[in-house]
């Protein structure tokens, strides 16, 4: 069986308000700083703050970040230049392929089904060194960073398999390999003259987690130790400079976004005979469900919630549920089948209808089931959101402890917004999808694209205005790049 599988179906969820916004907006008087002093600001965060997206690191995806269209933007009340440590690829890294390095990915069509699907662009980059004066940066996001490893030196070096913490995107331009950290490099930056600053750390406590199923508890990170290192990061940001001022931004709803939500759930394709075929080959394991039920092991429901049948046509896949009762004493199997309830990770889109390492010639969905890693079940979707919730708790108290000098920016508000429809900007709608030209989400399904960033900047502007008295101009997010349509 060949994998019939692979397209990235797209649909699902963008990240901001359903508000409308009409272009081009003229401020009804001068632009003004207010009471905030924009003269050098510095920038502190993980992915979106470096401007990484469709799974890269890249020239247009670094050039329409939030930071960059908002360091655009406050030039208009005195802002200085803002300095990023140049990635100079026009295609990124995404992955290594069997003939090098492949870069970001870019929407194709496939010639089977006529669907659009994700791939890479061809040949990308391996991160070089940053060649600019890294004492003149602004900017100090890094892909992939956590709190915790923003404030170890181990994140810059050494490279090795001894250092799991080895990040490449961060020791390309830190200020000492090995020694400095992202925090610090961002707070001697910010006490070098710096007034302004925006700082956007957390979210990869509980995505990675997210993205990987979540099926190593181990990289989850603790509530207590959420609390010691935001306050320990935000805290050394703050006492670089006493009068710098600075925006918060708290966590999104990340079950929503497209890539738990882009490979349906219904994605196993059968023709009759395989089908059937598969149906004799769970007998022996509905029979055994039916026994569990019929001596008190597990209730009707239960029974019926495992049981595998499959059908012509699109049928769930089969998958592993460690929260199914343990029936191994029967010498079955934690299985079932995939429910509504489920989310999916992008990466089974690659993967689903494939052989493994482990059953080289088995049908992951099928033979045997889809791994822990590529699914979030429901029990997994509410801790994924409580912990959201309890870290999104201790930022705001963070700013709240220090409301004289930062303002939050409400992510996670506007995830639950963007339920109520499709952004509009000027009468053209940005989408809660990857789809072009009007979705807000890029390729890799996470992070935001050009148009999607400027719809951020807006909200951040909006904020600053709020708190500080300032009339900076909003963006028109219809300016800004999204995803390019398939080639």
């Amino acid at each position: 069986m060949k994998n019939k599988c692979k397209t990235f179906f797209l649909l699902t969820s963008f990240f901001f308000t359903a508000c409308q916004y009409d272009f081009p907006e003229l401020p009804s008087n001068e632009p003004t700083p207010g009471n905030a002093d924009f003269s050098k600001m510095i920038s502190v965060g993980n992915s979106i703050t470096a401007g990484y997206m469709d799974a890269a690191l890249y020239n247009r995806g670094q050039q329409n970040s939030f930071p960059v269209i908002l360091a655009d933007q406050l030039k208009l009340v005195n802002g200085g230049e803002f300095n990023i440590p140049d990635i100079n690829s026009e295609n990124g890294f995404y992955t290594m392929g069997p003939n090098g390095p492949l870069g970001r990915l870019i929407l194709t069509i496939d010639p089977a089904t006529g669907n659009a699907t994700p791939e890479p662009i061809g040949p990308g980059d391996i991160p070089m060194a940053y060649t600019g004066e890294v004492s003149q940066l602004n900017n100090f996001g890094v892909p992939g960073i956590t709190l915790g490893l923003a404030l170890t030196p181990l994140t810059g070096g050494p490279n090795s398999e001894q250092n799991p913490a080895f990040n490449p995107l961060y020791a390309r331009f830190a200020s000492d390999p090995g020694t400095s950290t992202v925090i610090g490099d961002a707070a001697m930056a910010l006490a070098n003259g710096g007034t302004f600053f925006t700082f956007w750390l957390g979210a990869n406590d509980v995505i990675g987690y997210a993205v990987g199923g979540a099926s190593n508890p181990a990289i989850l990170t603790s509530d207590a130790d959420f609390q010691s290192q935001f306050t320990a990061a935000l805290g050394t940001i703050l006492n670089a400079n006493s009068n710098a001022k600075g925006v918060v931004v708290n966590i999104p709803n990340i079950n929503i976004l497209p890539h738990f939500n882009l490979v349906p759930i219904n994605a196993l394709p059968l023709s009759e005979t395989e089908a059937n075929q598969a149906n004799l080959s769970y007998a022996l394991y509905n029979g055994g469900l039916a026994q569990a039920a019929s001596n008190g092991l597990i209730s009707q429901e239960e029974m019926q919630y495992r049981t595998i049948t499959f059908e012509t046509g699109q049928n769930p896949f089969v998958m592993e549920d460690e929260s199914l009762t343990d029936l191994s004493i029967l010498g079955l199997p934690s299985i079932r089948q995939s429910k509504e309830s489920d989310k999916t990770v992008l990466a089974l889109s690659q993967t689903l209808g494939m052989p493994s390492s482990q059953n080289p010639q088995g049908i992951r969905g099928l033979t045997f089931p889809v791994e822990d890693r590529f699914i979030l079940i429901p029990d997994e979707q509410k801790e994924i959101m409580a912990k959201i919730n309890s870290f999104n708790s201790y930022i705001e108290a963070a700013v709240n402890s220090n409301s004289d000098r930062l303002v939050m920016v409400d992510a996670a508000q506007l995830v639950e917004q963007a339920t109520a429809g499709n952004l509009n900007a000027g009468g053209v709608s940005l989408t809660n999808s990857i789809i072009p030209p009007t979705g807000g989400i890029s390729l890799d399904g996470i992070h935001p694209n050009g148009r999607g960033n400027a719809f951020l900047t807006n909200l951040i502007i909006e904020n600053i205005n709020s708190k500080w008295n300032a009339n900076i101009p909003r963006v028109n997010p219809n300016a800004y790049v999204g995803n390019d349509l398939p080639q």
